[in-house]
């Protein structure tokens, strides 16, 4: 059994918590709570050294020796107890900090005994062992990714697609020892691959001595999530992949862009995606920044650019109104290219994330010694123009990024020796023998124009753009060229014209629906509209 076919029956299980009421978004955050107690007790039984978090009498075990209402209850108890630390005569039986973080206010919203017992029949039938060669992580993340793919709400407002998050990582090249941090870090996909690619790279760190493993499991990840619920996913995250954090866990409950995001150390690398959107409500900045918005994403811009060492790699996901609103948006990007090089921007396609109208770019950039003049140069990599619309039907994978990483280099600071002239996806997704020779052409004359890969100066940003970084140049195919449109009265006149056929057939099909006094109501009324008199005649 495959690591998708378990987590499609774990996805399968929200069928019963819809059957007890329980709301679409609310599934994952229902349901891990039962999970984590039954991942805890299979790493007990199939891990060397691996001791109970949960106090006795709240462990996996002790569920399954229940049925029916004693059965709820005895969950509520749980839940109640794994809150508070406390049983119920008030004596202490959790003092583990991540234990009571990861279940802080948690509750139940089932009402069905049969429910309950259906959910952990059901968990304890799966085939763990296939579970534990893939990982209970890499389980739990699937779990976390099918939610995310699947609502267009919840925990899918927090995800970053996995191939994004590993090119990302690729690119940037996370070491071990290096302090890691993404001040909103959702369910804490950047820290976790961040963590994969370095145990990849250090035989899962026992290249390292004993102190340097420890330290990378409690120090090297810092994460701030604003949402309860999704911090409860990301600590659980974290614990499942073996990364602890400090006393708190690796992701702290509170707001980047408030005290908690100004007392955090500086980092060598940080990773982050901030949520789209205003600052209405949560994330407002309640702490000062040198250039005062209420544009949250050039709040976090901020935050991230001062929270490096000199030095210190970033890359963060931002909509294009950060690379063009004017004001404040253009002091903020001065101030970025003045204190660190800003080296690379990846314009990503349209319709990889939840909110699918939003345009995206990736900014990559290194903080510089001293705070003038850092950015010489900035390499910009056009994924949008004539891609696919990427959702369900056409997935948005890593093969689509890897003409960037090749491009991008092998050093992490992007300071790799970079050639213009890049034609991968242009004209050929089209898939015709014109299409590919279109493309072999474009390739053998080395138009600029049609390559995804070019680099403009800092005195051409300053200069031609205002200091924009909304830089576009390949001409869109399903454009219309101006200069060969026809003279607007001709635009017009047509335009009419298919109006009037369009109202014409819709006349007609109200008729044949029996609708015809409606028509005519709708008819008279446009009349009125148009100041045509007489609409009857």
């Amino acid at each position: 059994m495959t690591k998708n076919d378990i987590v499609q029956k774990l996805w399968n299980l929200c069928d019963i918590l819809r059957d007890d009421g329980i709301n679409y978004s609310h599934y994952v955050t229902e349901l891990v709570l039962l999970l984590f107690m039954k991942m805890e007790n299979e790493q007990v039984l199939n891990l060397n050294n691996f001791d109970h978090r949960l106090p006795e009498g709240c462990r996996w075990a002790d569920l399954k020796k229940k049925s029916g209402v004693n059965l709820l209850n005895d969950y509520k108890r749980i839940l109640l107890t794994l809150s508070t630390g406390k049983d119920a005569d008030g004596k202490t039986v959790v003092t583990d900090p991540l234990i009571l973080a990861i279940y802080n206010d948690a509750q139940t919203s089932l009402r069905e005994p049969r429910h309950l017992e259906q959910l952990i029949k059901s968990l304890d039938q799966i085939d763990w062992f296939s579970a534990q060669q893939d990982g209970l992580g890499d389980l739990y993340e699937g779990l976390l990714e099918k939610n995310a793919n699947e609502t267009k709400s919840g925990a899918g407002q927090y995800f970053t697609p996995r191939p994004l998050i590993d090119s990302i990582i690729r690119c940037i090249k996370p070491q071990a020892g290096e302090s890691i941090q993404d001040p909103a870090a959702g369910t804490a996909g950047f820290l976790i691959a961040s963590d994969r690619y370095i145990k990849d790279q250090t035989d899962d760190l026992y290249d390292l001595p004993p102190k340097e493993q420890k330290r990378q499991r409690k120090e090297c990840y810092i994460g701030i999530e604003l949402v309860p619920d999704t911090r409860r996913l990301a600590l659980m995250n974290c614990l499942l992949h073996g990364m602890e954090g400090g006393p708190e866990g690796a992701v702290l409950l509170g707001n980047a862009l408030g005290q908690q995001g100004e007392m955090l150390p500086k980092a060598n690398v940080i990773l982050s995606n901030p949520p789209f959107g205003t600052a209405k409500g949560g994330g407002r900045p309640t702490r000062a920044f040198t250039h005062a918005t209420a544009n949250k994403q050039l709040n976090f811009l901020q935050h991230i650019y001062s929270g490096l060492k000199p030095g210190g790699r970033a890359a963060v996901v931002l909509p294009d109104n950060v690379l063009f609103e004017a004001g404040v948006g253009t002091d903020v990007r001065r101030d970025l290219m003045d204190k660190c090089n800003l080296h690379t921007i990846l314009r990503l396609p349209t319709g990889i994330f939840y909110a699918q109208g939003v345009k995206t770019n990736v900014l990559f950039f290194t903080r510089g010694e001293s705070d003038e003049g850092n950015t010489k140069n900035v390499w910009v990599y056009d994924l949008r123009t004539n891609m696919p619309s990427f959702g369900k039907r056409t997935p948005f994978g890593d093969a689509h990024l890897k003409p960037f990483e090749t491009v991008y280099g092998d050093n992490p600071d992007g300071s790799s020796k970079r050639t213009e002239g890049e034609w991968s996806f242009i004209s050929a997704t089209k898939g015709t023998k014109e299409s590919q020779k279109e493309l072999r052409d474009f390739a053998a004359s080395r138009d600029m124009e049609e390559s995804r890969w070019r680099c403009f100066s800092r005195e051409w940003i300053r200069d031609t753009k205002g200091d924009s970084l909304d830089i576009s140049w390949i001409k869109d195919s399903d454009s219309v060229d101006a200069a060969s449109l026809p003279e607007p009265d001709v635009l017009a006149a047509e335009a009419m014209s298919e109006l009037t056929e369009a109202l014409r057939e819709l006349d007609g099909l109200m008729t044949a629906l029996g609708c015809a006094d409606e028509a005519e109501a709708q008819k008279t009324m446009l009349a009125e509209v148009l100041g045509l008199g007489g609409a009857e005649e």
